[in-house]
């Protein structure tokens, strides 16, 4: 009788790892004490035993140590498995493609042998298998959950299994009724297919690197029935010495042969051939975003072909892309349309700063030409080389803010507080466009992005107070002072933490970040909350700065007086009820997607309220002003308001769903609704650091009408907001700009109450220092 599931194992240089993913596989069971290396440190108990269900064909790709002696010991064990020793080395492919000439049974699993399957992972299998044997639909391809373990033994969940859980694939379903599933790992360790259908497909798996997509690809999209198996069912090693992920050659350039496979199937199953197919426009999409992954990846591609590599990309790209293919939203989609046009050199400048300019997001079509016209790199980067020979000037201090967008955030009160208090340092801003410095406050110094005056500033400054990275290619000399304040309380993970979330990652490049880290001297944080995550997040030898976020000082100092007079200068009348809306940034979304009616929220609250819409920074086309009747609130959006602290000391009420915004807005002590009708989806998809809905700082709503409600209502759950400014602002006092200024510059004005301050504050910041810079380079 035929087996249930065959499993395929390729062997080629694994001796060390190969006994414990035999005994893994059963094959343990009646092994006796044999000569042969004792399974790795950490080796589980066999898996029970399956009887006849299951075989084991292992192919010894004329591996050079010990393995094939190893097989033929189990195999002299166990009748269950065959040994197949061929004559030269195939790779992966071939012996995979070997082993499944041989398989008898209903299905089959190619398991890779430097890999292991856990305690009852083989048992859960088959049990599927079996009810699936009996239906009159039997799946296809049966995927299962998995973890990645690395050399020092840490382990990582599936970090695409919130694509898969709680989905039609539960029960069955084809690839067009769960796209999500193309976003997931396309190899083919994790997927058990039924064997006639795969071979029917009439595909192979391709020589040398990335051999099995050109299998799993075609069979994800073919298959009739497709199912997910909740639950971890293989171990996969990462980061082992030798693998290919961790290997420099010229063979990973054998991923475009296996585009070209995949490409060839859809064309002969007619898949998207005849116009825009949302499915061969996912495939098209993933495999462009690999073949970059590839190239971006440090110690992969070999210097001398990352030119040839990157080309190849661009032509993958012209002979594949689908009829009416649409680039992806944001930075992905600029790089994109880079690779399109052989960009290489801007491209590369692009990942580097991870800038985008308003002015490229808005001209998005326009990107390669425009970005090309401003690019001399090489001569920018001799300049700031030759410039960093001068002595650092000890009395320099250069300020940024969100990626060089204008004055703001944590960097403005800084700065403020770093006239009055220290003003023989001299601040300048770095802004990315002229049109942006008309944008300062009066006599504020500037430099523009890639001027000579700001290469000077940044090779000699003593020190960079920013709420993101400086690029990096300024490198950090001694003596520097890098003052990191980053830009909000974080309820989202963060950091190193988004490593287990792939979505929101979204290709972060972690050893970048830990390079950037690695540069900051002081860390400035708002809470205890922020204090324990940003410590695991950014993990770095700085010193964190327990004091209070220096922008909130305007929020605890608040005057009526001063709210008075933000209110003017935003045009708000008098008596009028002022709703903030601020939602915070989705992931794969792209651009402004509101999920709150603005519309429907202004008729329920009537010509009483004006209602201000602000989105996230990352969404530089605003929000729109959408039509209301006569007897709705008005609605203005202030997305381009520079200054996000007077639109929350406008505002009566805040509604937010997820934005760091809520914990600043706090601090003003008012009503605030939290809007979170997808709160599971974010927490899947972003992950977060505490359960939002349990500890509001107001009422919660998951529909626009509830929204209205709780704001018609006034102040309905004031305990709730107590709780959590006790929580998030015990630092908020209005001096947490001038605990960090005192901390970092060497401050010539006495503290406060002193019988020399008031003289000192007197003479604080000349009209001569303050024009130092004016000229702005």
């Amino acid at each position: 009788m035929s087996p249930l599931l065959s499993i395929v194992l390729p062997v080629h240089g694994v001796e060390p790892f190969l006994p414990r993913c035999l005994d893994s596989l059963g094959m343990g069971a009646a092994r006796a004490a044999t000569d042969g290396p004792a399974p790795d440190p950490g080796a589980g108990a066999a898996a029970p035993e399956i009887g006849t269900e299951v075989e084991v064909i292992a192919v010894d790709d004329r591996s050079p140590d010990r393995c094939g002696a190893i097989l033929d010991e189990y195999a002299a064990r166990d009748p269950r498995l065959q040994v197949l020793h061929l004559a030269e080395n195939q790779g992966l492919g071939g012996a995979r493609t070997a082993g499944l000439a041989q398989a008898r049974g209903r299905y089959v699993w190619f398991v890779d042998s430097d890999d292991w399957l856990p305690d009852g992972a083989l048992a859960a299998v088959v049990a599927e298998l079996r009810r699936e044997r009996d239906s009159d639909r039997p799946v296809d391809v049966l995927l299962t959950d998995f973890t990645h373990v690395y050399p020092d033994g840490a382990t990582e969940p599936n970090p695409w299994r919130h694509l898969l859980t709680g989905s039609p694939l539960a029960e069955g379903c084809t690839a067009r009724e769960q796209p999500g599933l193309l976003q997931t790992v396309m190899a083919v360790w994790n997927k058990v297919f039924r064997r006639e259908f795969l071979v029917d497909l009439d595909v192979s798996f391709g020589r040398g690197y990335y051999e099995d997509i050109s299998v799993t690809y075609p069979a994800v999209v073919a298959a009739r029935r497709l199912r997910y198996l909740d639950r971890p069912c293989y171990t996969y090693r990462r980061g082992r010495p030798g693998a290919i992920t961790n290997t420099a050659s010229p063979k990973h350039a054998d991923a475009f042969a296996q585009y070209d496979a995949i490409f060839a199937f859809l064309d002969r199953r007619g898949i998207g051939t005849t116009g825009q197919d949302a499915l061969r426009n996912l495939v098209f999409d993933r495999t462009v975003k690999q073949a970059l992954t590839i190239y971006d990846t440090p110690g992969l591609v070999p210097t001398g072909l990352r030119g040839d590599f990157f080309h190849r990309i661009g032509r993958h790209f012209d002979r594949h892309r689908p009829s009416g293919y649409r680039y992806p939203a944001g930075l992905r989609g600029i790089q994109y349309r880079l690779v399109a046009t052989g960009s290489r050199r801007t491209y590369g400048e692009l990942r580097r700063t991870k800038r985008i300019p308003r002015s490229l997001r808005r001209r998005a079509r326009a990107v390669a030409p425009t970005v090309r016209k401003g690019v001399r790199s090489g001569a920018r980067s001799a300049a700031y080389n030759t410039l960093r020979r001068l002595p650092l000037d000890e009395n320099l201090a250069v300020y940024a803010a969100y990626w060089h967008r204008g004055y703001a955030c944590n960097p403005a009160a800084i700065y403020e507080k770093a006239r009055e208090l220290a003003p023989q340092v001299r601040g300048v801003w770095v802004v990315e466009t002229r049109a942006q410095a008309a944008g300062l406050p009066a006599g504020v110094p500037y430099v523009v992005v890639n001027t000579p005056a700001y290469l000077r500033a940044m090779a000699t400054a003593k020190y960079f107070v920013n709420n993101v990275n400086f690029p990096h290619t300024m490198a950090k000399r001694p003596g520097t002072v890098h003052v990191q304040t980053q830009h909000g309380t974080p309820l989202k993970s963060m950091g190193m933490d988004l490593r287990r979330y792939p979505v929101a990652a979204d290709g972060m490049d972690f050893d970048r970040l830990r390079e950037a880290v690695d540069r900051w001297d002081f860390l400035v944080s708002p809470n205890p909350h922020t204090s324990d995550h940003f410590s695991r997040a950014f993990p770095g030898r700085y010193e964190l700065l327990e004091t209070g976020y220096p922008r909130n000082d305007r929020l605890a100092e608040a005057t009526a007086a001063g709210v008075a007079a933000v209110r003017r200068c935003l045009g708000l009348a008098e008596g009028q009820r002022v709703v903030l809306y601020a939602p915070t940034h989705r992931e794969g979304q792209g651009g402004y997607v509101p999920l709150l009616d603005v519309g429907e929220l202004a008729e329920r609250l009537g010509p009483g309220y004006t209602l201000l819409v602000r989105t996230h920074y990352f969404h530089t086309g605003g929000a729109g002003e959408p039509a209301a009747g006569a007897g709705a609130a008005r609605i203005v959006d202030v997305s381009a308001h520079p200054a996000v602290e007077e639109l929350c000391l406008a505002a009566d009420a805040l509604v937010t769903d997820y934005s760091s915004l809520m914990f600043d807005y706090a601090v003003l002590d008012r009503p605030m609704v939290v809007f979170a009708p997808d709160w599971a989806e974010y927490c899947r998809v972003r992950g977060v650091y505490f359960d939002l809905l349990a500890t509001p700082p107001g009422a919660v709503a998951t529909e626009t009408s509830e929204v209205a409600d709780a704001l018609l209502a006034g102040d309905p759950q004031p305990g709730a907001r107590a709780a959590f400014r006790e929580r998030f602002c015990p630092w908020d006092d209005g001096r947490a700009a001038e605990r960090v200024v005192r901390r970092i510059f060497p401050v010539t004005v006495p503290a406060e109450g002193s019988p020399a301050h008031s003289k000192a504050r007197d003479t604080a910041w000349s009209g001569g220092q303050q024009a130092a810079l004016a000229s702005g380079g």
